[in-house]
């Protein structure tokens, strides 16, 4: 099986000197290696047809033989790293908390390990009869929740 300490030091060194970053990397036992990048712009074929070249020009197939595929980390998919959080600061993300609450609100900040999603919620406000929509702050810690992910909105 090819070592995914490896297949990482490569992509490493080609995301030198970019603005791509590394979200992740999958080995199968049976070497299918998936490597996942993303970008604040979003992700060219070009430059994944690029990656998979250079990974390709660093492992040797007379050694082992291996399926190799990059690609974006998808838009609709759960964040894995701290920069895909980063990166979507002021959009609508959903969060399925630890105890199976989904929640939707504006992404407003991220502080190491822990973000910030503002969520509208109905609360008694005095002076008035009904309650009234207000926007609440709710902390997270990325390593407590199921999933944050980007809400695509075709409004």
């Amino acid at each position: 099986m090819i070592d995914k300490n490896i297949v990482k030091s490569i992509v490493e060194e080609w995301l030198q000197e970019k603005d791509y970053f590394l979200v992740d990397i999958q080995i199968s036992n049976d070497d299918r290696i998936v490597v996942e990048i993303d970008h604040a712009d979003g992700v060219w074929i070009e430059d994944c047809v690029e990656l998979s070249r250079f990974i390709e020009s660093r492992l040797s197939r007379d050694e082992q033989d291996y399926e190799l595929e990059v690609g974006s980390a998808g838009l609709g998919q759960p964040f894995k790293v701290e920069q895909q959080y980063k990166n979507f600061i002021g959009k609508t993300v959903e969060v399925l908390t630890a105890d199976g609450k989904k929640v939707a609100g504006v992404l407003k900040g991220v502080d190491g390990r822990d973000f910030t999603v503002s969520v509208k919620e109905k609360q008694a406000l005095e002076g008035k009869k009904r309650p009234q929509l207000v926007d609440v702050d709710h902390s997270y810690n990325m390593d407590e929740v199921k999933y944050c992910k980007y809400l695509i909105s075709f409004k």
